[in-house]
Order: structure tokens, then C-alpha cells, then sequence
């Protein structure tokens, strides 16, 4: 057997090498700086420590901060970083989990004392200290016997699940090492410490034990890390400009929705203003429907608890719906989603190859059992209203209306206002069969109809393995808000699961009875989402067609009450949402606080303007006022509401 294997470079070069050097080894004999900015490795697609032995042929990558892998690997590391302070200066401390996330890392803690904000600077600094010991991430495998009796003796019951659970009887597990802490990790992890450069904890939140509100409730400490301080700071800002963002907060300043404790948790009441922007967001909706040859739909709240066995969502969703309400003839559930009643509208007469697609549409209500802990506004409710749609067509129609969903998507993002967005193919696991239903093949053909509509629509993709349906796989496209931030909302969904369970026909051409195939498509993801998102994205200031007030007009005296009248009735006339402020006020007063509401227009007029039939325009975001002839301000505001403008 020989002693050398042989590493291929994504230059294409390869290197002799002893078996069982290190890829740091081999960043060593590369060159000293390329071995001193090593942070992880990649061995044939593989993530590992640059401190692993190489024992067969592979291709290697050394990663460094140029590389975005790197990142996850380094706030994996920074997550064991702040464990091993929290064990330092809390010793009774018990461990969950902590991995890296999209924007930094946090740590599931188990201690009866709850952490204070004092207590994360404590933590930080212990933190800044074990990074300049620059200790080592140091892994070594151990029986799992012994793994497991050490976390049991020392009360980890967290950490005896994970290898009760992840682990085989006969193998052995991997355990890193950072000064005084242990973990059972799979890694891989930085060589040492002292290469977290910047990183910053951020906030508590709680989390039940394996998300079961039976579990011990644990604390959640997050943070964030960066591979340099100046990344760190434009994201700390840009932290600082979410909160100013904050759609629970702006929802309350400006009136738009509420949740009222006395009715419960994810529950929406939408105030006078905020239902004026969702009949806006309906009716737009609802037109291009009908302009798009869908057929408008309604369907009940509660259905019997049969349809959704049917369905298959008694068996593979059970645990999100309500639990089943006795009633005389059966049990009925609330219902999570529309399908199913959109399915039996569909089933209720034989149809025709010509009638088909049948595109049925409804802004319809659904009910699902969020846990408390992941409610979150808008974003995360129990009660929330879908724009949801299925088309049934024949195999031959599929990839058209799937190409027609996905332009509809990217229409609903630009007249409301995103430019950006980014697409993603979630596809299914084979291994998984627990979790999907259909045929390999079944699969395969739909998850190829819909690559072949991004490919052709020239849209740039990303596959995401495992995270489709479980009847399907599915396109979601997800906006960019105005700082940067990614929100899922408009999914296209394909179905080859219903149809079958429902034994949906249709008379084909030669007069036999054939199956049809299923598009689920929702572009707005929710009513109430897609509203959160808006007030996010516009931070209140919505567009001038949103607006729930697009004018106040703001007599300077009470003897210029009926000309702000006479110019406000001009203005309803043409459908505008305007108000006349004639309250006892002075004019600053009134402009600041309309100007705090966030209304797109502030018409000022006194004699002037009266006996010139003219207004004095304060618009939004601009700090010069504008005299205009109250005419023409009628008619580019119209020009402005009609086009979907922000502003004039």
C-alpha cells in the first residue's frame, strides 16, 4: 500500500503528498501567508479542519475570508466561542445547540437564573479574552460509551440526546475541545481562537427543548460574526435600520393593525388604516385574477375533519391545525389551507380537455397552530388570508402555467415596488420517503418542468435540496427590501400528490378519462406578510397609491376652511383619499403631525392660495414647498395614484 496520495487544486494542478498530512500542511508548503489566512478546508464538496489528516486522494480547496464557506465555518466556531465563556463565568450552565445561521450564530442554554443584558457584555468580554489565548478548536473521537457517560454525569441532557439520537451503538463520536469546554460536534471549526476577529452578541429570546412547550424551556443567546470589524459595523447599523423599520412598531404609529391579548396570540386586527391599504392590496389582486383568466372563488372555514385525510394533511400536518371541533355529524378541523376546497369545486362536474386550465383564485383565510414562540407581528400569525390559487391542466399545459405564475410573481413584486429578488428550486430528498409522497419519477418529470421554465424565462436560480413540499417540488421567489434584507413570500407549487388522492378526471381528446396535474401558486404569501413586509421595505411611507391618506389639506385660518373644502371635494372626486385638518390648531402643529403620519401630500392654503385657486405643496421627502394651481395638483396626483408612482 503506498504511503503518498495525490490532491488535485481547483487550478487543476495536482501535488504528491505523505498520507495523513494536514491540509494546513499542505497550505504550509504553498505558501506562509496563504497558510496564515487558511481558515477551513474542502475536500471533494467536504467542509473540514485544516487540521484533519488526509488519508486518500481528494481534491482540496484551502478557504480563507475570500471564500463564503468559510464564513459559516467561522461563526460555527464563534457559537463555541461564546459557549465556552458562558461555561467559564456560569459554570452550572447545561448546553443545547449552536449553530451557525444566515446572519450569525446563537447558543440554546439551559440555566434556571435568567441572563441579563449585563450578563451578555460579561460573556463578550470573556470571549475577547479567550480569542487572545488564541486556544485551539481540538477534536478527538471517544467511544460513545464514554462520551455519553461523561454528559450524563455532568447532567448535559441535551447534549446525551444529540448522540442518542445522531450517533450509531459501535461508533465513535467527535468531541472539539475549546479550554475548558466540551462538545459533541461534528465540526469542522477554525484552527484556534485568536482567528474571530469580530463578532458581537446581540440579543435573549427563549426556545422550548426540542421546540415542544412540554420541554424545559431553555435561553437562546445570539450573535454575530464577521471576518472584519467593518463588516461588522455596517451590519450592526444595518441592525439599527431594521428597528427603525419595525413593522410592530410603525403599525402602532400609524395606526394599521393591531393584536389584542383579550382575543389571543397571531391574531390580526386591522385598524380603519391599514384595511384601507388591504383593499388596495385585494382589489389589485382580484383585477389582474380576472385579467389573467382566473375564476374567483370562495370557500368555508371549517371543513370536516374526512377532507383533510384525504388530503393527506391529517397525516402530514397534523401537528400546525387546530385541533378538531366535535360538532353533530363529525369532526371538523379549521383549515391550514384553501386546496382541498378549491379541489371539490373543481371535482363538483366532469370537465372537458377544452375547458381546461381551470385557474380558480381566492383571497381566502387559513388557520394554522404557530407555536408561541415563533409569532412574530405580521410575519408569524395563527390567522392570516392567502392569495391562492390552482390551476388543473393536462401535462402538455403545465409549463406554461407555471411560466405564466412565476411572471405574475415578478409583476406583483415591481407594481408594488422591489426591483430585486432571488429565486430558488426546492427540491426533494429520495432518501426521505418518510416526508414525500409520489414516485421517483413522478419527481423527476416535475422537478424538471420547472427548471425548464427558469432556464427558458432566463431567470438565475438556486437549488435548494430537501426544502419542497411534501407533494411536490416548488419556485420560490424571494424580494430584496429596500436594505438589503431577503423575504420569502411568492411561491409556485406543482402537485402530482391531490390530484391522485381526489381522483380528479377530466375527458380527454380521444374520449378517455385522464388525470390532470396541479399548480399551487401564492404571490403575496400572505395578506398579512406581504403587508409587514411593505411597511418594512417603505418604512410607513408608502407609495402614493397605498397610502391610507394621500392629501391633508391644512386651512391656515378658519375663513379658509371652505376653500380647503371646494379643493377636497375636487380631489374625492376623483377618488382621493383626502382629509381636511380644520381643528384649532396652529399650521406648524398640523403639518409636523401629519408630516409624522406619513402622508404623501400637505396642501397649505390661506388667502393666497384661495383667491389664486392654488396650493401650497409639501411633498414627502422633499424639503422645498411647491405652489401649484389646485387643477393641476388634481391631475398629477392622478397621473401619480394611476401609475403607481411614489411621488409627483
Amino acid at each position: 500500500m503506498s504511503d503518498s496520495i495525490h490532491v488535485k487544486f481547483p487550478d487543476g494542478s495536482t501535488k504528491e503528498i505523505a498520507k495523513g498530512t494536514t491540509a494546513l500542511d499542505v497550505a504550509k508548503s504553498i505558501s506562509p501567508r496563504l497558510a496564515d489566512a487558511a481558515l477551513a478546508a474542502k475536500t471533494n464538496g467536504n467542509l473540514i479542519d485544516l487540521t484533519r489528516p488526509l488519508e486518500k486522494d481528494t481534491d482540496l480547496r484551502i478557504l480563507t475570508d475570500k471564500d463564503p464557506e468559510a464564513l459559516e465555518v467561522y461563526r460555527h466556531s464563534s457559537a463555541h466561542l461564546m459557549a465556552a465563556a458562558v461555561l467559564e463565568l456560569f459554570p452550572e450552565t447545561k448546553l443545547g445547540h449552536g449553530p451557525a445561521t444566515e446572519n450569525g450564530f446563537f447558543y440554546d442554554f439551559y440555566r434556571e437564573t435568567p441572563f441579563t443584558p449585563e450578563d451578555l457584555e460579561k460573556i463578550e468580554k470573556k470571549m475577547q479574552e479567550l480569542v487572545k489565548q488564541d486556544l485551539p478548536y481540538a477534536r478527538e473521537f471517544v467511544e460513545r460509551t464514554e462520551g455519553l457517560q461523561k454528559f450524563k454525569t455532568e447532567g448535559d441532557f441535551m447534549k446525551c440526546h444529540f448522540i442518542e439520537q445522531f450517533t450509531k451503538p459501535d461508533e465513535k463520536i467527535s468531541i472539539y475541545k475549546t479550554g475548558k469546554f466540551l462538545d459533541f460536534c461534528r465540526g469542522p471549526h477554525l484552527p484556534s481562537t485568536g482567528k474571530i476577529k469580530a463578532f458581537k452578541l446581540l440579543n435573549i429570546a427563549g426556545a422550548y427543548w426540542l421546540g415542544d412547550e412540554k420541554n424545559p424551556q431553555l435561553q437562546r443567546i445570539y450573535g454575530t460574526s464577521f471576518f472584519s470589524k467593518k463588516d461588522l459595523d455596517a451590519y450592526l447599523n444595518s441592525i439599527e435600520e431594521a428597528k427603525k423599520r419595525d413593522h410592530r412598531v410603525l403599525g402602532k404609529q400609524l395606526d394599521l393593525f393591531s393584536i389584542q391579548e383579550l382575543a389571543g396570540p397571531g391574531l390580526i386586527f386591522w385598524h380603519p388604516k391599514g384595511g384601507i391599504i388591504r383593499k388596495e392590496m385585494e382589489d389589485w389582486m382580484r383585477e389582474q385574477y380576472v385579467k389573467r383568466g382566473y375564476s374567483l372563488v370562495y370557500t368555508p372555514h371549517v371543513m370536516r375533519k374526512q377532507l383533510w385525510q384525504t388530503s393527506g394533511h391529517e397525516g402530514y400536518y397534523a401537528q400546525n391545525m387546530f385541533d378538531a371541533m366535535e360538532l353533530d355529524d363529525a369532526e371538523y378541523r379549521l383549515k391550514p389551507m384553501n386546496c382541498p376546497g378549491h379541489i371539490l369545486i373543481y371535482k363538483d362536474s366532469l370537465r372537458s380537455y377544452r375547458d381546461l386550465p381551470v385557474r380558480l383564485g381566492e383571497l381566502g383565510t387559513v388557520y394554522r397552530y404557530e407555536r408561541s414562540g415563533v409569532m412574530h407581528g405580521l410575519l408569524r400569525v395563527r390567522g392570516f388570508t392567502q392569495d391562492d390559487a390552482h390551476i388543473f391542466c393536462t401535462p402538455e399545459q403545465i409549463e406554461k402555467e407555471i411560466a405564466d405564475c412565476v411572471e405574475f410573481g415578478r409583476d406583483v413584486l415591481r407594481d408594488f415596488g422591489f426591483d430585486k429578488f432571488q429565486t430558488e428550486l426546492s427540491t426533494w430528498d429520495p432518501s426521505d420517503r418518510k416526508n414525500f409522497v409520489g414516485s421517483e419519477e413522478q419527481w423527476n418529470h416535475a422537478t424538471h418542468s420547472l427548471e425548464k421554465v427558469l432556464k427558458e424565462l432566463n431567470i438565475e436560480y438556486k437549488v435548494i435540496p430537501g426544502e419542497a413540499a411534501f407533494y411536490g417540488p416548488k419556485i420560490d421567489i424571494k424580494l430584496v427590501d429596500a436594505i438589503g434584507r431577503l423575504w420569502q413570500l411568492s411561491t409556485v407549487q406543482f402537485d402530482f400528490n391531490l390530484p391522485q388522492r381526489f381522483d380528479l378526471e377530466y375527458v380527454a381528446e380521444d374520449g378517455t378519462r385522464k388525470q390532470p396535474v396541479m399548480v399551487h401558486r401564492a404571490l403575496y404569501g400572505s395578506v398579512e406578510r406581504f403587508f409587514g413586509v411593505l411597511i418594512e421595505h417603505y418604512a410607513g411611507a408608502f407609495p402614493v397609491w397605498l397610502s391610507p391618506v394621500q392629501a391633508v389639506m391644512i386651512p391656515i385660518a378658519e375663513r379658509h376652511v371652505e376653500y380647503a373644502e371646494k379643493v377636497a371635494a375636487q380631489l374625492r372626486a376623483i377618488g382621493v383619499r383626502v382629509e381636511v385638518d380644520a381643528r384649532n390648531e396652529k399650521m406648524n402643529a398640523k403639518i409636523r403631525e401629519h408630516a409624522m403620519q406619513k402622508v404623501p401630500f400637505l396642501l397649505v392654503v390661506g388667502d393666497k392660495e384661495a383667491e389664486a385657486g392654488k396650493v401650497n405643496v409639501r411633498t414627502r421627502g422633499k424639503e422645498k414647498t411647491e405652489d401649484m394651481g389646485a387643477a393641476e395638483f388634481v391631475e398629477q396626483i392622478r397621473t401619480v395614484i394611476a401609475e403607481k408612482r411614489a411621488q409627483l
